[in-house]
């Protein structure tokens, strides 16, 4: 078990880019994969959640060509290989739903698992209604937990209501109409990110949002389409949170995704009082992006609730740490969410922030922060990447600490601390 000792090194300063964003790069490699023709996808994050993608889609039958700078996708046109292994998700949650989706729709039998972490998440968010669609799950505690067993087939699509605001359980049943008849109409609380509406989209598939219900026909075909990945935001996000945080930051970041259902963290800081710059704002593959300059300021608290969750709930860590060196009282609510993600990221923030000395009280579905200083000290970031990456964040306005448990960052942003010291160092 590895990990950081870190404390303040100074402004962060200079021009940096992030990793290829996550989200996309799983569904650049899936969309392709179940796709006819090849696409070569340029930009793509390079973590243990995406490789655990490509080794999936690699069983089933689909051909990856690594070229360096990009990687080609030969689809398989609908139609997967049935496998002869089990399909290890290792960490990715996103990989395990996605993959629930296109292989209900599939006349095959597979078993999806994954690393500790991934056997304590809940699927039946998923399985739920894919079993409402016909196909199959078998698993612990009644298909709720990896590993699970799938068998695929005959699918009959449905109007369905999510209880919660969910990309990937709205993506899911997205990928099992795929192989369905009849017609999906979702709706869910909130907008969730909806980068498969736009890929799938851009691939030949007809989708539609009328009063916030999304509608898409069964049985529609995938023609395969080159992607240019952008910056990951959710990446970005400890670099913002880090240069409004400590004094003398001028720092800039290019090529960052700006997809609207993603940007809640900037609105967020903004509220905060974070001095933030949208510049050179462009379009690549149907996706927003821009460069931002961040500079530091004074933040104050604010309330960050409702519908902006969904658009930042993955940021929430980071957030944290910003309102923890903001003046007066940052309440998050609505965010039940993070308590079922890698770690349970309420608790693991809370405990995290009193032992850098920040006054916090958990609630049900957030945290109450009073802004203070930070102090450094031994944090646990129970081998959660976000926590890790928040805290690596914190160290640089508060006294030296040990961050714990840090592996994980693997599968997301394998070059953080790299970056960061990158940064620091102009």
């Amino acid at each position: 078990m590895s990990h950081w000792d870190l404390g303040p090194m100074g402004p962060l300063t200079g021009r940096i880019r992030v990793p290829g964003d996550k989200s996309i790069s799983h569904r650049s490699l899936l969309f392709n994969g179940i796709a006819r023709g090849e696409a070569e996808i340029t930009g793509l994050l390079r973590g243990e959640d995406v490789k655990s993608t490509w080794a999936c889609l690699e069983a089933l039958g689909v051909k990856i060509e690594d070229r360096g700078d990009s990687v080609r996708v030969i689809g398989c046109a609908g139609r997967f290989d049935e496998p002869y292994q089990l399909l290890d998700c290792g960490n990715s949650g996103t990989t395990f739903r996605l993959m629930c989706g296109l292989l209900a729709g599939q006349d095959l039998f597979a078993v999806l698992t994954g690393d500790r972490h991934l056997k304590k998440r809940p699927m039946r968010r998923v399985t739920d209604p894919l079993s409402a669609m016909g196909a199959r799950f078998w698993g612990p505690e009644n298909a709720s937990r990896p590993p699970l067993g799938v068998r695929g087939g005959r699918l009959k699509a449905m109007e369905y209501t999510s209880p919660i605001a969910s990309a990937q359980v709205k993506s899911a049943l997205m990928l099992a109409t795929l192989g369905a008849e009849g017609t999906l109409v979702f709706r869910e609380p909130h907008r969730s990110r909806d980068h498969t509406e736009r890929m799938l989209g851009a691939m030949g598939v007809q989708v539609t949002e009328v009063d916030g219900a999304l509608t898409m026909e069964g049985g529609q075909t995938l023609d395969s389409r080159d992607v240019v990945v952008p910056g990951d935001i959710s990446s970005a996000a400890f670099f913002l949170v880090a240069a409004s945080i400590v004094p003398g930051s001028d720092l800039v970041l290019e090529n960052v995704g700006m997809n609207p259902t993603r940007t809640g963290v900037v609105d967020a800081l903004i509220a905060m009082g974070a001095r933030i710059d949208v510049l050179e704002a462009s379009e690549v593959s149907g996706e927003a992006l821009a460069t931002l300059r961040v500079r530091h300021s004074s933040l104050q608290g604010c309330r960050i609730e409702g519908a902006i969750i969904p658009r930042l709930v993955d940021e929430l860590p980071v957030l944290a740490v910003a309102a923890a060196c903001a003046e007066g009282e940052t309440v998050f609510a609505d965010a039940a969410e993070l308590r079922v993600k890698e770690s349970d990221r309420i608790a693991a923030t809370a405990a995290g922030l009193k032992v850098n000395g920040i006054a916090v009280e958990e609630t049900p579905d957030g945290m109450r922060i009073r802004g203070g200083s930070l102090r450094g000290g031994r944090v646990d970031s129970v081998g959660d990447h976000r926590i890790a990456m928040a805290f690596a964040v914190a160290a640089l306005a508060g006294g030296t600490s040990r961050i714990e448990d840090v592996d994980n960052v693997a599968t997301s942003f394998p070059n953080f601390s790299l970056l960061l010291r990158e940064a620091c160092s102009g």
